[in-house]
């Protein structure tokens, strides 16, 4: 029965990974709630859902305001009474050195959007699976929560908050029958790596062998629903690389300042 599908909201649901992801769970019967801050793009993407056969409520929230997370927790369960699984994907990133990042415009907006929107999206809904025991509560982080790369201060500080939030709650909650899964995924073709500022100033690119899609992440997202796991890495190639910096990190201290830091600092 339609009404016994299960319900996904995602956050950061117009472009990127939060985009393809509900196409594919669309396609999968998933009924979905779409939030982000461009209505326009979730119309349109609701409209795709629903010419295709699906069911979609997207709502405009900006996940860093507090009354926003709670009014669109309640439009959810108010349109389909439960949430099964919540991607906590909204994420904004600027990429620069720390001394020429603005305070305000750029410092503040990736740790409230970044984590504290995360945090309080969550403790949103936890009320709800808890009471239900059940859900399943998925945390987009990035490669930057386990290396934080120059020029990545902030935003890492950001992921690495998210890492620590998310390890302690599915300490929490998994007596309640909750999942939680973080996931790692490195450099994705999105607008959000055209956004981030330093590698279009520097010209600093990102191999294509590293380099993932929005799908291919999305694809990820799928199975660790259908199979729950604690964490993902991607692209699996990195988890060398991952391994080192937690082992041996003066060798990245070192290649990252030869090769990187030095040239780009002009010393």
């Amino acid at each position: 029965m339609q009404s016994e599908s299960p319900v996904m909201l995602i956050t950061g649901a117009s472009s990127g990974i939060g985009l393809a992801t509900a196409r594919l769970f669309s396609q999968q019967g998933y009924r979905l709630v779409l939030a982000a801050r461009r209505m326009e793009r979730l119309l349109s993407l609701t409209d795709e859902i629903q010419q295709s056969g699906g069911q979609a409520l997207p709502v405009q929230a900006d996940v860093s305001r507090l009354d926003q997370v709670q009014s669109l927790v309640q439009q959810a369960l108010e349109r389909f009474g439960q949430i099964d699984v919540l991607l906590n994907n909204a994420g904004i990133g600027r990429l620069d050195w720390l001394e020429r990042l603005d305070a305000v415009e750029e410092i503040e907006p990736q740790l409230q959007v970044n984590l504290w929107g995360a945090i309080q999206m969550t403790r949103a809904i936890l009320p709800h699976m808890i009471a239900r025991r059940s859900g399943h509560i998925i945390l987009m982080n990035s490669l930057a929560g386990l290396i934080a790369p120059p020029t990545y201060s902030v935003y890492a500080a950001s992921k690495y908050g998210l890492r620590g939030f998310t390890e302690a709650l599915r300490r929490e909650v998994g007596v309640w029958g909750i999942h939680v899964t973080g996931i790692y995924p490195g450099a994705v073709d999105t607008e959000f790596t055209e956004h981030a500022g330093i590698h279009r100033r520097t010209g600093v690119t990102t191999p294509r062998l590293l380099r993932l899609s929005a799908q291919q992440v999305a694809q990820a997202v799928f199975r660790t629903v259908q199979r729950p796991s604690k964490s993902i890495f991607l692209p699996t190639v990195m988890r060398p690389v991952v391994w080192l910096n937690a082992c041996l990190p003066g060798v990245l201290d070192w290649a990252m300042e030869r090769w990187f830091v030095r040239r780009e600092r002009e010393l």
